[in-house]
């Protein structure tokens, strides 16, 4: 199992405000965090993860990378929604804070939910990409909600970040009855590649 120290980016801007995820986009993001935090401690007893949220006034780490299960859950049932999110200044925000984690043999890896409109250009997110793959980052896009609208820019950040198809896209449609928590626990995101694709036999 893969030694990571992980960043997940909470979107807690006012458009999670929204019911086509039960009970609403904000909630279901956390529900589905909470699952990934759970998956990558026990995938590796030595990976961490932290937590960011990037709307509001201010792109802010709640937790650095760590161990301790209590302090993610604290951070998470702390976020408030505000305003509209800055997705290039989270990313960038999370890669600096996975620079300095503590243990420089864990591979760094970013989880971004996006439940939000992208605003930023295309241009300025294929540059971002480039620097995540030269920086050896991974990176796992969640895209819920305002998936149609945002599906070609988010490629065009993974295309470029991708590195041996060790970073994902998912992508849910809202109201489709799909638990977001459900998608992302059965997706490559929380199955680690040693695990993924090995025969069923059961």
């Amino acid at each position: 199992m893969p030694l990571e120290a992980t960043l997940i980016i909470i979107d807690n801007s006012e458009w999670c405000r929204n019911a086509d995820f039960t009970p609403n986009r904000f909630e279901a993001q956390t529900d589905a965090a909470n699952m990934i935090c759970g998956a990558k401690t026990n995938q590796h007893p030595e990976s961490s993860v932290g937590l960011l949220t990037m709307a509001g006034d201010r792109v802010e780490v709640l937790v650095t990378p760590t161990q301790d299960l209590g302090k993610m859950l604290a951070g998470l049932h702390g976020i408030q929604l505000s305003g509209e999110a800055d997705f290039l200044r989270g990313i960038q925000t999370a890669q600096l804070a996975l620079k300095h984690r503590q243990n420089k043999n864990q591979k760094q890896r970013i989880i971004c939910f996006v439940g939000s409109p992208v605003t930023a250009e295309e241009k300025k997110l294929e540059t971002l990409g480039k620097q995540l793959k030269k920086n050896n980052v991974s990176i796992d896009l969640i895209s819920f909600g305002q998936v149609e609208e945002n599906s070609e820019k988010l490629n065009k950040l993974l295309n470029a970040a991708n590195s041996g198809d060790t970073s994902h896209i998912l992508e849910v449609p809202g109201g489709s009855g799909r638990l977001l928590s459900d998608a992302v626990l059965s997706s490559p995101i929380c199955i680690p590649e040693t695990v993924e694709g090995e025969g069923g036999g059961g």
